[in-house]
């Protein structure tokens, strides 16, 4: 393209230059027939020295005019050119950065100051600041297949915010070639929505394969559990209710009952289940639940502080099996994040509208990271086989259905605070006909 344009420009430059050299020599030669005819040689010849000198200067001036509006044309173009060049790189959605085999950033566009928090002014001229020092390999990876001219397209990788935040990005490495210099043009954009709504459908197909786990677990499990339950209720109907076995046989009878439920919650988990709420004791709850995971704390000689003095009359509109399965997957969270002889609390407070149930132990605790995600199915903190990830989003669901909230308050190595927060059930007052 600049060597036609070069060639355009010298033709016309020359022709021009002839043109006006002819006009000038015509011009001069009809003056001089017409008033200089009678002339001697000298002067003659000072007429000659004159028109040549006269096409000279105008040749001369109409040169360097010509050159320079020519070149002030092609500044123009230049200018204009830059601002398309700029215009486009400033409004591309990606985020763009263009830089060397050495990752000396030579361009940087305002969306990747918006999405890396790094102005312009910081990053030209300077190492690429946004990889990761876990990326820095693919990098140089992705940059040898651009070498070899292989594409590098709609890559998912991390890239790092001025914070020092990482996050997934999807990168395109392209070739940029400057005056033989090869250049590498990175255009990255952010996905971490996509890839939480990735993860999101992946959850969903969890549940869905959980659903169905859960089905056959329930047919399975509740033949049984409703035969064992059976079989104890007729030793508690033929043994004598003065017998101290009667006691056991009581706990055992709700311990089959509590699987049971437990069996059901599983399988609810993916459908909305029954709710049959009733005015239930807060007191008599915890008890109930306390003499199931008793043994488990005598076997890891976990001391467990419950004053049930002053909870007396503190009730709820609750379904008393899905409130003893929250208890029961708080306490034992609790129990796993403990040492041997460690301590469990738990302690109850209300006022009119509403109660707490708090349930703190001085376990291991739980890394800030990750509080954002503890009620997220399948997201646990416990170590490979020990935990499902499910108890805590079964929780959250049982408490959102009873009205109420759940909170967790965590530092590592300084224990945790489970607080639920229910609604208070006042009985209504019976109006008496007279």
């Amino acid at each position: 393209m600049k060597e036609p344009r070069q060639s355009w420009f010298w033709a016309t430059l020359l022709l021009s230059s002839i043109s006006i050299v002819a006009l000038v020599f015509a011009f001069w030669e009809l003056v001089e027939n017409r008033f200089f005819r009678d002339l001697d040689y000298a002067a003659l010849h000072f007429l000659y020295v004159s028109r040549g000198i006269t096409s000279g200067v105008l040749l001369a001036i109409w040169a360097a005019w010509f050159v320079l509006h020519d070149r002030r044309k092609g500044e123009q173009e230049l200018r204009r050119s830059h601002e398309r060049y700029h215009g486009l790189l400033e409004s591309s959605p990606g985020a763009v950065a263009l830089y060397d085999s050495e990752l000396r950033v030579l361009e940087w566009n305002a969306s990747a100051e918006r999405l890396y928090q790094f102005t312009k002014a910081e990053v030209l001229n300077h190492t690429l600041p946004t990889v990761p020092e876990s990326r820095q390999s693919e990098l140089a990876e992705f940059q040898d297949r651009v070498r070899s001219g292989a594409a590098v397209l709609d890559q998912e990788t991390r890239r790092r915010t001025r914070s020092g935040e990482e996050m997934e990005v999807q990168l395109s490495l392209l070739p940029y070639r400057e005056r033989g210099t090869l250049y590498f043009l990175e255009v990255t954009s952010d996905i971490r929505e996509r890839v939480r709504l990735r993860e999101r459908l992946l959850e969903l197909e969890k549940l869905t394969a959980m659903g169905e786990m859960a089905a056959g677990t329930a047919h399975h499990l509740n033949t049984p559990l409703a035969s064992m339950l059976l079989r104890v209720q007729m030793m508690r109907e033929r043994e004598d209710p003065a017998l101290p076995v009667q006691s056991d046989l009581a706990r055992l009878e709700q311990t089959l009952g509590f699987c049971q439920s437990f069996v059901r919650r599983l399988l609810d988990f993916s459908r909305r289940p029954s709710f049959s709420p009733a005015p239930e004791q807060v007191a008599e709850i915890i008890n109930a639940v306390l003499g199931f995971i008793g043994p488990i704390c005598a076997e890891k000689r976990v001391r467990l502080q419950w004053q049930p003095d002053g909870t007396s009359g503190i009730a709820i509109l609750a379904d008393r099996n899905q409130m003893e399965t929250l208890l029961l997957i708080l306490l034992r969270n609790a129990l796993d994040a403990v040492e041997r002889e460690g301590n469990i609390e738990i302690t109850v407070a209300a006022d009119t509208a509403r109660v707490e149930i708090s349930i703190s132990d001085d376990g291991c605790g739980i890394a800030p990271g990750d509080h954002a995600r503890l009620f997220e199915p399948f997201f646990t903190t416990k170590p490979t086989g020990k935990g499902t990830g499910l108890g805590l989003a079964i929780a959250k669901t049982i408490v959102e259905q009873h009205g109420g909230e759940i909170a967790l308050e965590s530092r590592p190595g300084r224990g945790t605070r489970a607080r639920l927060i229910l609604p208070v059930h006042a009985p209504q007052p019976v109006e008496v006909q007279g």
